[in-house]
């Protein structure tokens, strides 16, 4: 039951974040769900009780939504894919809690810095191929889309909705990766069905803040949250 109510309020808060930032559900429920699960049914967890969301925030904002952008990013993620599942099924569990400390950390690090990146054809298709390993190695594929939209210079809405289209096709692509690859257990598929009705809730929660932000502090709940999320998964490592 204890574990029930913590995957229950890491997956409340994850669709908060999500719904304040567009990009925070698999920062902030990967690296806390491993404390108490192992670090892969961590990422099949978060992508299991995430998909939904997603999809619903995409087909709301899909006016908003940057779809060119979305479909190229997805199309290279597929690319990506195959190495991410052979991360996950192969990795060290410590492996894959450096990993996810290391992709938070360099993203604060970019979004921080103000870094733009390469945003032609070939820049979009090389994050794309980037998002796809992460998807699958530790589900915390936001990062290289942060910094790349960051770099397109979306408003927070478009910046949302892009998001929202992208990983709606990313997160698709990597539960079926999970199924065919074996990662997708009974257990955790019973456990994500328990937690499922924080989603909505943490949603509406996080929305209700998100139409009260202007732009400059949209950016500040962006670092602060991938800050959070940082540190979480340094503290996940040391221990």
């Amino acid at each position: 039951m204890l574990l029930l109510l913590t995957v229950f309020g890491v997956v409340l808060l994850g669709a908060f974040a999500q719904a304040v930032s567009g990009f925070g559900y698999a920062l902030v429920t990967v690296p806390l769900l491993t404390v108490v699960v192992d670090p892969r049914a961590a990422v099949v967890l978060s992508a299991l009780t995430g998909i939904g969301l997603t999809l619903v925030a995409a087909v709301r904002e899909r006016g908003y939504a940057r779809w060119r952008v979305a479909a190229t990013l997805t199309g290279a993620a597929l690319l990506g894919l195959p190495l991410g599942l052979l991360v996950l099924a192969r990795a060290p569990e410590r492996a894959l809690s450096a990993l996810i400390a290391v992709v938070v950390l360099g993203c604060v690090v970019l979004v921080w810095s103000g870094v733009r990146l390469r945003t032609g054809r070939a820049g979009l298709g090389a994050v794309g191929v980037l998002v796809g390993v992460l998807t699958a190695a530790t589900g915390t594929n936001g990062p290289p889309l942060v910094a790349a939209f960051h770099s397109l210079g979306y408003d927070p809405r478009t910046f949302r909705a892009t998001l929202a289209a992208t990983f709606s096709g990313t997160g698709l692509m990597g539960l079926a990766g999970f199924a065919a690859t074996g990662q997708l257990h009974l257990d955790v598929a019973r456990t994500a069905l328990i937690a499922l009705p924080a989603v909505p809730l943490g949603w509406w929660l996080g929305n209700r803040l998100f139409r009260r932000i202007d732009p400059l502090l949209f950016r500040r709940i962006v670092l602060i949250g991938l800050l959070g999320s940082a540190g979480t998964a340094l503290a996940g490592l040391a221990g």
